[in-house]
């Protein structure tokens, strides 16, 4: 074999960051139907129902399917895909295909980790999205490959389409004689009868051909897809594999291609095993649920009210609630009706909707004083779910500072969760710091004004409030700025509350950001105040040059943000990382000042990294003596690892990647 060992690592590893940095974020293909309908049409309201409701339908294995009038909605995550990861990606795509197609009848997105599609029609044929590896594989070695690929193919086909309808979903690898290991994955939405599955994979296998001498392919079809790769793209999967079965499958015929190498192999799992016991927890479960729902309503009828606030604080059909006795100078906490929030935001209207949280959605509303405000709705079946609620009112209403965004009140009817906070005119930092033309407003006023309420907020949490508050998602998107752009950091689901001489915690529930977490908690899951500041260094890094630390580029070249800004700081290059917008002797001197205090604050030791209180005091200028040296940052997670929590990646080119775009095609 004449192609060097060493090449096909390098290929691999740039093929592999690749997949890695272009998670959930933006769309890898889109399609909008030809015929549109008009505002306020019964199509429109139908959809609005359906796209509402869709994340609530999942059948357990990622699948989400809604009808409602002559809408019809359905997505489906990755079979390797935690079932949380797999709600947020179709709770955001909902959100982001109308944005993309916003009067199309019809239309279909992909992530990374999801499908979504919705019609006019229960099914959408035909519609495909492809994306090949520009590295191919050499002549010499090509029939090997080939023949690999197309065993392994066959393999999973038969496996998916031999299974049973619940999980229509295989991955596997092999490895090809003197070659690398192939990886692969094959998936049907569950709707599909075995019949209509296998026609599809065969329907894709034909489209992908074309380019079986790429290192690595994808299609994606309305109801199926194939991908396959030289490095292991997928995950474990997060529930056990489906047991086998008696072998009465159906046979698999066998894959054509043009050299006749795809071949099937037979291979059935038996799902009767599994759904027997499944259908007797499901009939126990609805039992449970009648006898509960009966003595709740026979003790409703007898005149004992039932809390329609239930998060351990009281009952607020009270005038006066737990919360309120906990915290008497808290300020006031109010209770809103869902009617209220419904008239306030017109219905959670599309129009209103101001931003997607990483637990739902946030709107726009006003109350009937004419007070805007802004309601963050929990999405059903959200991840937070209950605690994370409590623990979120619990924390806002026990902190008061000015740079924390302020809980006017909340709102829990049946399955609605809804907070309502003071609103921000100006969104979030994010929206302005990595906008082309909205980041000529951060003069370096703005951003010392930002940054320094930044740090103060955080020093706050720390170290001022009765309480020691670890917030463990500290990033841009995170920080709101009001109408004087005042920042003010909220979104405090995740946050965790410390003991005062509590130093650390340690959890096995890894939440945040990947590119903003402290190595420490990314990699052993150890939080402590420390973890916060490494989080604020990047975001400060993100501030001084205008980009995202997983998306930061120097010298038209992608790079690690971390080690570039160190770096250029070592070598007194560091005016090449600011943002050009920053101009003037000052706006540069106190820009370098910054790169030194962020370069402390991400230090790979958290005992090396400075408090809040004296990030605070070097921001303001007063650190007389020279600033500390700072050790070399440790590698930073923002472009190894797939941030799939981070749900605000920019477009950016395929072409300028390993892959390339190859198609989108439609046809009804």
């Amino acid at each position: 074999m004449n192609f060097p060992t060493w090449t096909l690592f390098f290929l691999i590893f740039i093929g592999g960051i690749f997949h890695l940095t272009a998670a959930q974020g933006d769309f890898w293909g889109s399609y909008c139907g030809s015929d549109n309908y008009t505002k306020d049409s019964a199509y429109q309201k139908s959809l609005d129902d359906v796209l509402y409701l869709l994340t609530g339908t999942n059948n357990g294995f990622g699948f989400y399917n809604y009808t409602s009038g002559q809408a019809h909605a359905a997505a489906l995550c990755r079979g390797d895909i935690e079932p949380e990861t797999c709600r947020r990606c179709v709770d955001d795509a909902t959100r982001r295909l109308r944005q993309v197609c916003p009067n199309e009848i019809e239309a279909g997105g992909w992530y990374d980790a999801c499908f979504l599609r919705y019609s006019n029609r229960t099914v959408s044929k035909g519609l495909g999205y492809s994306l090949f590896n520009s590295y191919n594989v050499p002549d010499s070695s090509y029939d090997e490959w080939n023949q690999t690929v197309s065993e392994l193919l066959g393999e999973l086909r038969s496996e998916i389409v031999g299974g049973g309808q619940l999980r229509r979903y295989a991955s596997g690898n092999k490895t090809a004689p003197g070659l690398l290991t192939v990886y692969g994955m094959m998936q049907c939405t569950p709707d599909l009868s075995a019949t209509e599955c296998d026609d599809c994979l065969a329907g894709a296998t034909g489209e992908i051909q074309p380019y079986s001498r790429s290192f690595g392919v994808r299609f994606y079809e309305t109801s199926c897809l194939i991908q396959y790769e030289s490095y292991r793209f997928f995950n474990a999967t997060w529930f056990p594999a489906l047991p086998p079965s008696s072998p009465s499958s159906p046979s698999i015929p066998r894959l054509s291609s043009p050299s006749g190498t795809f071949a099937g192999k037979r291979k059935s799992i038996n799902v009767g095993v599994i759904i027997a016991p499944i259908s007797a927890l499901v009939v126990a479960i609805i039992v449970a649920v009648v006898l509960v729902y009966r003595r709740r309503r026979k003790l409703n009828r007898k005149g004992s009210p039932l809390p329609e606030f239930q998060v351990g604080f009281s009952d607020v059909s009270t005038k006066t609630s737990m919360i309120e006795k906990e915290d008497e100078d808290t300020g006031e906490m109010n209770s809103f009706s869902l009617t209220a929030m419904q008239v306030a935001t017109n219905n959670f209207s599309l129009e209103n909707k101001l931003g997607q949280g990483g637990f739902g959605p946030v709107y726009k509303g006003k109350l009937e004083d004419g007070k805007e405000i802004a309601v963050k709705r929990l999405s059903r079946n959200s991840g937070q779910g209950l605690a994370e609620f409590k623990t979120e009112v619990k924390l806002i209403i026990k902190l008061q500072h000015k740079n924390l965004v302020r809980l006017l009140g909340y709102c829990v009817k049946g399955s609605e969760r809804l907070l309502i906070y003071e609103f921000m005119a100006n969104n979030s930092l994010d929206t302005f710091l990595f906008d082309a033309n909205k980041c000529k407003e951060l003069d370096w006023a703005k951003r010392s004004h930002i940054v320094i309420g930044i740090a103060k907020g955080l020093r706050y949490l720390h170290e001022d409030s009765r309480l020691k508050i670890i917030h463990r998602d500290m990033k841009a998107s995170n920080i709101l700025l009001d109408n004087e752009m005042n920042a003010k950091i909220s979104d405090f689901g995740t946050a965790r509350i410390f003991g005062r001489n509590q130093m650390e915690d340690a959890t096995t529930r890894i939440v945040g950001t990947y590119g903003y977490m402290a190595p420490e908690y990314a990699m052993e899951g150890q939080f402590s105040t420390k973890s916060d500041i490494y989080s604020f260094g990047v975001l400060l890094l993100e501030i001084v040059c205008g980009q995202r630390n997983n998306r930061f580029i120097y010298q038209d070249q992608p790079q690690n943000l971390l080690s570039t800004a160190w770096s250029l700081w070592n070598e007194n290059k560091g005016e090449q990382l600011i943002d050009h917008h920053l101009t003037g002797a000052s706006a540069i001197e106190g820009a370098l000042r910054w790169i030194n205090i962020a370069l402390l604050c991400v230090q790979d030791d958290p005992q090396d990294r400075p408090t809040m209180s004296t990030v605070v005091f070097m921001l303001e200028g007063q650190w007389s003596a020279n600033l500390p040296t700072p050790s070399e940052p440790p590698l930073s997670f923002a472009r190894f690892t797939s941030s799939v929590f981070e749900q605000t990646k920019t477009t950016s080119d395929l072409s300028a990647h390993p892959y390339v775009t190859s198609s989108t095609t439609a046809s009804s």
